[in-house]
């Protein structure tokens, strides 16, 4: 069967790792069972805030990747705040330890007010020339798409969508000015203003939009009249399989992904700490799993409430390997942003949770999409950062069921949400877009 193909232009894509790299190469796994056929451009060169090459095992060997450099002003801001040259930059506004206050205020100020919108920016105009010139080449491409964050990407495919005739999907895989740090960006007014006429300009320039949440979808809707999809992130039952849980020496509480600042729940340490002074076992036998890189303040609210010990800090490992965790864990630690826009918040990581069927502990500032897919799926509860009682009895309860072998397996209605059942979806939007 001849496919049609689709251009992909991604920043993220392996050896890279992380939730905006598994998106687009699940996508990839899966395209072709459904009549397209993918195309990716990437830069040859990013700053890559994780390696994980396990991820390449997902993409079909006949799958055309094209490449490109791309600068980026990266060496000269780990040079400004500090950090070694080989050292990994934190996506958002995360600190690694070794920036100054001082430094890292500046520095903050500088990419808000002058890389719009982000540090890629120059690369937009050598892509348009090199993707224009192969579109004019290269025939059956019947669709773009652009996926953002970095919306360098989205500014790639406008140039191309004002060159050419082929139509383009925008797919937010996160707002835009909408974002949890766009406030902290310490934005000018003009820069402020400039921000929302491109994300207003993407919106509307393109033909079609996807978003990973039905709230992101509402707040669109507000802006543009182009048609707009909710595909959320998933997960591949490939990667769950001869992964079974059995139950650990310690009860063990687990967390997978980025703790940045604004997902800092002071409740859960002081949680930790109360229930450890009320019982000695508890202190003996509960272990909390951080596992992906961690924010600086997190750390240090550990330390302030005296926690150490309980708290195991695991940097980032392969995607292969945090499946084995999640499997391997009593239950799972999901943190909603403490953010004006926590009730958009999907993350990836909360649909793999799905998949391991363990019992999700999900504290959050507000109910919104998440809680609604936690309820939908009966999967876990949720807690909002002020109920700190409610936590400590929930923690309570999990842990005693594990010390008395009642083991709490979670079933839920969450096929919807897989990888394969997610890109039909995807399929189909392109279908419409390229008839």
């Amino acid at each position: 069967m001849s496919h049609k193909k689709v251009l992909i232009i991604t920043y993220y894509w392996p050896p890279s790792g992380g939730s905006g790299v598994q998106r687009w190469v699940k996508f990839t796994k899966y395209l072709q069972r459904f009549g397209w056929e993918p195309v990716i451009y990437t830069p040859s060169n990013p700053e890559r805030p994780a390696i994980d090459e396990t991820l390449s095992a997902d993409i079909p060997e006949n799958v055309t990747v094209l490449t490109s450099q791309i600068w980026e002003p990266y060496s000269f801001y780990k040079k400004f705040v500090g950090l070694k040259k080989e050292e990994k930059l934190g996506a958002g506004l995360m600190k690694s330890g070794n920036e100054s206050s001082l430094l890292q205020k500046i520095s903050v100020w500088i990419r808000g007010n002058f890389f719009i919108p982000d540090a890629r920016k120059f690369w937009i105009k050598p892509s348009v020339k090199f993707l224009v010139k192969y579109l004019r080449n290269t025939k059956n491409i019947k669709a773009i798409v652009s996926t953002g964050p970095p919306h360098s990407m989205h500014m790639i495919a406008l140039g191309i969508s004002e060159k050419t005739s082929i139509p383009w999907l925008a797919d937010f895989r996160d707002p835009w000015t909408n974002i949890d740090f766009f406030e902290d960006l310490n934005l000018s007014s003009f820069a402020r203003k400039k921000h929302h006429k491109l994300e207003k300009k993407v919106l509307e320039r393109a033909d079609s939009l996807v978003v990973v949440s039905p709230t992101m979808k509402t707040e669109f809707s507000e802006i543009t009249q182009t048609p707009i999809s909710v595909i959320t992130n998933g997960y591949d039952r490939d990667d769950f399989i001869g992964n079974e849980y059995s139950p650990n020496r310690k009860f063990t509480l687990s967390h997978v992904g980025m703790m940045t600042p604004t997902r800092n729940p002071e409740i859960l340490w002081e949680a930790i700490h109360e229930l450890s002074n009320q019982n000695a076992e508890f202190k003996a036998l509960f272990q909390l799993q951080l596992i992906g890189k961690v924010d600086t303040s997190i750390k240090q609210s550990v330390s302030k409430h005296s926690v150490e010990s309980q708290v195991q800090f695991i940097e980032y490992v392969p995607h292969t390997e945090i499946v084995k965790y999640q499997k391997q864990s009593e239950a799972l630690l999901l943190i909603v942003n403490n953010a004006p826009n926590a009730n958009l918040i999907l993350t990836g990581k909360f649909f793999e949770y799905l998949a391991s069927e363990r019992p999700i502990v999900c504290i959050s500032p507000v109910k919104g999409d998440m809680s609604n897919i936690l309820e939908e799926t009966n999967s876990g509860v949720f807690i909002s950062y002020s109920e700190k009682e409610k936590l400590k009895a929930h923690i309570l309860k999990l842990f005693t069921d594990w010390k008395n072998g009642v083991i709490s397996n979670q079933t839920n209605n969450a096929v919807k949400y897989s990888r394969e059942s997610l890109t039909k979806r995807l399929a189909e939007e392109l279908n419409k877009l390229s008839s």
